[in-house]
């Protein structure tokens, strides 16, 4: 059932839809998923949610600065099936991202689609960072642009995203290292990109999967807040 309003009186966190198995919310860019290390890292999406939602368990996460779909599940049988879903990839996600200067499309298309296929290994004396490696797990993002331009950010495009697999900070790695990153990144921009845009300009706007116990199609979708 679709909800409304904010689920924890210590923040204003979007509910989209909850049912018995799962929970979809809209976090917000700035919120961690999951607690942190640390006391001032406690704070997050899964403890205002398990606030209300005792049963809530994290099935995938979204980095702090990211924005978005969140789906969580309700208690451990639940959980284990979301999960297997993800890493079957049997569900379709999509995000928004406003990237610097144009990236450039081969002549082949699908519908526009474009893909990077870079491996992504972890960038161990700079951790938490990644970097593309040959050593790297495979890795592949789908990408097209999208019509129309926004005088807020010139000499710039909106990106429709689709991640075939799901690494730790894929999007924002693969897109910086064809030479377009994400404006607003802190991790992967150059200083003058980041300080383009207010926040990370990159938003999880679509969730598509089958319900694992009634077996419904389900379909989430949350537009960019930018």
């Amino acid at each position: 059932m679709p909800l409304d309003g904010s689920v924890s009186a210590s923040g204003a966190l979007q509910g989209l839809y909850a049912d018995d198995t799962l929970l979809v919310f809209d976090k917000p860019a700035g919120l961690l998923s999951v607690p942190g290390r640390g006391p001032d890292k406690q704070d997050c999406l899964a403890s205002r949610v398990q606030a209300v939602y005792a049963d809530a368990l994290v099935v995938h996460r979204l980095d702090m600065a990211t924005s978005g779909l969140l789906l969580m599940a309700r208690g451990a049988s639940a959980q284990r099936a979301l999960s297997a879903a993800f890493a079957e990839r049997a569900v379709t996600k999509r995000y928004m991202a406003v990237v610097d200067g144009t990236p450039p499309a081969s002549e082949q298309t699908d519908g526009g689609w474009q893909t990077i296929d870079l491996p992504i290994a972890v960038d161990w004396p700079r951790r938490p960072l990644r970097v593309v490696a040959a050593s790297g797990q495979p890795s592949t993002t789908r990408w097209r642009a999208l019509p129309g331009t926004d005088a807020r950010w010139p000499h710039c495009t909106r990106l429709e995203l689709a991640p075939v697999t799901g690494r730790t900070h894929q999007l924002r790695l693969h897109l910086a290292a064809i030479g377009h990153p994400i404006l607003g990144d802190a991790l992967y921009a150059n200083p003058t990109q980041q300080a383009r845009a207010p926040r990370l300009l990159l938003h999880a706007s679509e969730l598509a999967l089958t319900h694992p116990v009634s077996g419904q199609a389900l379909h989430f979708s949350c537009p960019a807040p930018f």
